[in-house]
């Protein structure tokens, strides 16, 4: 399962339509005349998000830590 992918998908293209069964790259299904986005872009994308995740996860680890 993948964590940000219909976020990564509109983070590239806001009016996107799709369809995706098990967050799986392989499943997903364009509607309604969407431009299909190329799998490693959607790849690239999703590790970008994952890591502004992980860095605002930090960041309130951080805060948190520093206000005590």
């Amino acid at each position: 399962m993948i964590k940000n992918l219909g976020n990564a998908i509109k983070e590239i293209n806001s009016n996107a339509d799709f369809t995706c069964e098990e967050d799986n790259l392989d499943n997903i299904v364009w509607l309604n005349g969407t431009t299909p986005i190329a799998k490693a872009d959607i790849e690239t994308k999703i590790a970008e998000l994952d890591t502004a995740d992980e860095t605002a996860k930090q960041a309130k680890i951080d805060l948190k830590a520093s206000a005590k």
